[in-house]
């Protein structure tokens, strides 16, 4: 499925960030993430502020080069031809620079990819579910006779929302609800009838979450098409807010975990990874700090709390909030330091800019922090304060101090969300042909 991490670091063909040198020893899906581009009807989302400043400069230019050209041939003033040929050559490459990254997105970035071959570029939305299906109960019937780990990273319940014609207008929710009904389906009918079809019902544990919740931002007119977050506040790519953050997860392993059960525990998606270590008889490595906490006490019962004492929530490399779960008193309070700037202000998402900025002038800084106790306000409508709050001091103080011991835990690495490391670079461009003529289909390529 998606794994979003990109592919090369410093040449076509390095692979560097590719799943196969990050442990997996097999790969099929999209190697970047889904966007609107990638089916072409709706409006681009990639950068869409920036393209549009970038079309605005192109427009001027243009502007610029016509009127000089108009003034010369009718005469109403003297300017050199080598002026207007210079400034439009400039514009033309201008435009040339910044529309190769962004107005051929669909090309250069929806592409599929089995291993380290390219299957379809540019990918075709349609057949896109039904490939990742037979490539998972493929790998499923394959690895059957031995343990192994499965990860599907569906495209399912993310803008643009690809749905199959069988799934379109089926829900009483509009085409999300269509997209999150295929996804249930596609989960049950196909991955979990693989587990039981095989015999491995009982001896799979299997782990059904999300990475974030809805997407307040992502609409088609009046139609919200990025889902619903209930009575959280906020939503997807907003640092620290509920709504962005509070999603169910759902653990299936028949015989050994009790059905039925209910944990109000909160953990975290790192969590993941020490728990397939701990189920795969491994220990987790002791030379770096692991963020992450087995889930087995808690599912299994042996645990009545989750292993995390703090929460650190970021919005790329800079820390907006924190959760803290008492242990002595069960109380969960969370302190924000920084909040996105909401367009319109009541809003509760940012529409004027599409999507919420981490830093600079669309967010907010707090000091002392925004406290809540979500043990009794989960909606973050009332943020506490020292007359109100008797404990106010004493826990921001507590959740600075785990701040400060959070930041020697940590080791500097590169921006990877840097202006350059944003830009389209053509020698690290994916290409299944010769570039720059990079297209080709799944049957193309076995023949």
């Amino acid at each position: 499925g998606k794994w979003h991490m990109g592919v090369n670091c410093k040449s076509r063909h390095d692979h560097c960030h590719h799943p196969l040198n990050h442990g997996f020893e097999y790969f099929y899906g999209m190697p970047f993430t889904l966007l609107n581009e990638c089916q072409g009807t709706d409006d681009p989302e990639l950068a869409k502020s920036l393209q549009d400043t970038y079309w605005l400069y192109t427009q001027m230019i243009i502007l610029a080069v016509l009127t000089l050209l108009i003034g010369k041939l009718a005469a109403l003033f003297s300017v050199k031809w080598k002026i207007i040929i210079c400034l439009a050559i400039c514009g033309l490459l201008y435009f040339i620079s910044w529309f190769s990254s962004y107005g051929l997105t669909k090309y250069w970035n929806c592409i599929l990819m089995r291993n380290h071959d390219i299957t379809e570029q540019p990918m075709n939305l349609e057949k896109t579910t039904s490939n990742m299906l037979k490539e998972a109960v493929s790998f499923i019937e394959r690895n059957k006779h031995r343990p192994f780990l499965l990860f599907v990273s569906l495209l399912h319940v993310h803008t643009p929302l690809i749905t199959t014609e069988m799934f379109q207008g089926r829900s009483r929710y509009g085409l999300y609800g269509d997209n999150v009904e295929e996804m249930d389906w596609v989960v049950g009918k196909w991955l979990l009838n693989a587990i039981e079809k095989e015999g491995l019902k009982n001896v799979t544990f299997i782990y059904f979450a999300s990475d974030h919740g809805g997407s307040l931002e992502a609409h088609r007119g009046n139609v919200q098409l990025g889902g619903w977050n209930g009575i959280y506040k906020g939503g997807k790519g907003m640092g620290g807010w509920e709504g962005g953050i509070r999603v169910p997860g759902i653990v299936r392993w028949p015989g050994v975990l009790p059905a039925g059960t209910v944990i109000h525990e909160l953990t975290s998606l790192m969590d993941v990874f020490p728990t397939v270590v701990h189920l795969a008889g491994g220990e987790v490595p002791q030379d770096r700090v692991i963020d992450g906490h087995t889930l087995l006490p808690l599912l299994r019962g042996t645990g009545q709390q989750s292993g995390h004492e703090f929460m650190f929530h970021y919005c790329g490399a800079f820390l907006h909030a924190v959760r803290w779960h008492q242990k002595d008193s069960g109380t969960v309070w969370k302190a924000h330091y920084t909040t996105p700037v909401f367009q319109p202000e009541a809003s509760g998402a940012c529409f004027g800019r599409g999507i919420c900025p981490c830093f600079g002038d669309g967010v907010t800084h707090h000091d002392p922090p925004l406290l809540f106790d979500l043990s009794k306000d989960p909606s973050e409508a009332n943020p506490l304060s020292a007359d109100t709050e008797p404990l106010f001091d004493s826990v921001t103080r507590r959740i600075g101090e785990a701040v400060e011991e959070h930041r020697k835990t940590l080791t500097p690495v590169p921006q990877q969300l840097s202006p350059y490391n944003n830009m389209w670079k053509p020698w690290l461009q994916p290409c299944c042909g010769t570039f720059p003529f990079c297209w080709c289909g799944e049957e193309n390529n076995k023949a």
